[in-house]
């Protein structure tokens, strides 16, 4: 079983940063895939962000060079600092890790831009 724990979600102004945390417990190796996804309301859930093993991101087109996600294997924690955040970011922003077998998610942690 795996468990994951977002954390650093809240109100901040366009133009602002905020730093995400996921926690993760359990069956976990440092060769699992993670990620961040988001659904801002009335939206479907998207990818935002995924790292390999080897820390390399991949990001969405609208979060490039704003976004960054990182990987601390040696605290089973996930990461996503986000800087010059724009309204349009607002959403509950989500931690997963893909294993053969499925995915896990997090309860998500919500992300408010605004003024």
């Amino acid at each position: 079983q795996v468990q994951l724990v977002e954390s650093g979600g809240g109100l901040v102004q366009p133009g602002g940063s905020l730093r995400l945390s996921c926690a993760a417990s359990g069956n976990i190796f440092n060769t699992d895939v993670m990620g961040w996804y988001r659904q801002a309301p009335g939206k479907q859930r998207e990818l935002v962000a995924i790292t390999t093993a080897d820390g390399h991101g991949n990001y969405v087109d609208s979060v490039e060079g704003r976004f960054t996600i990182s990987r601390d294997n040696t605290k089973n924690t996930l990461y996503l600092q986000m800087n010059s955040l724009k309204p349009e970011d607002t959403a509950v922003y989500y931690c997963n890790l893909k294993k053969t077998i499925g995915d896990y998610w997090g309860n998500g942690t919500l992300v408010t831009v605004s003024s």
